[in-house]
């Protein structure tokens, strides 16, 4: 799926919704990391992440755009458009917009630290300095304990 089509589904979605035209632009941005879209607060733009897409198929991104419509409806509308606010809260049921995407899995993990005296687990991508830390529950000494290949924890 190009910009195109998702421009053309938006606007579908926001008709048929709504009952309000979308009226700007939409795209997928690859760079987003953490999220499935956002809206821009002053462009009044959406980007939406399309590794949610590839994943997870339409439903996804249908629900995704559902929840980045309410933002943008309710922001050109001067009602509340942030997560905490009650209008954006009941226009979210109403419609069944998810409050939060589906995982795109979990981190890959290449070294585990483990505490010497109550054995919590710590795992990490990258290195850390022995010297400069201790364990967050009892402030133990810390061991690093190297995997041979790389764990993903969801």
């Amino acid at each position: 799926m190009n910009n195109d089509e998702l421009q053309k589904i938006v606007e579908e979605i926001s008709i048929a919704i709504f009952k309000k035209p979308f009226e700007h632009q939409i795209t997928f941005n690859p760079r987003l990391q953490t999220t499935g879209g956002r809206y821009l607060l002053v462009s009044h733009n959406i980007e939406i992440n399309p590794k949610y897409y590839q994943h997870h198929g339409f439903e996804e991104l249908e629900g995704i755009i559902k929840h980045e419509l309410c933002h943008y409806h309710l922001h050109l509308a001067g009602q509340g458009y942030q997560h905490r606010d009650k209008d954006f809260k009941q226009l979210s049921q109403q419609i069944g917009a998810p409050r939060h995407c589906t995982s795109l899995g979990g981190k890959n993990y290449r070294y585990m630290y483990k505490c010497k005296a109550c054995e919590q687990r710590y795992y990490r991508v990258r290195r850390m300095n022995l010297s400069r830390y201790t364990c967050g529950r009892c402030h133990g000494k810390l061991k690093m304990i190297e995997l041979n290949q790389t764990i993903t924890i969801k």
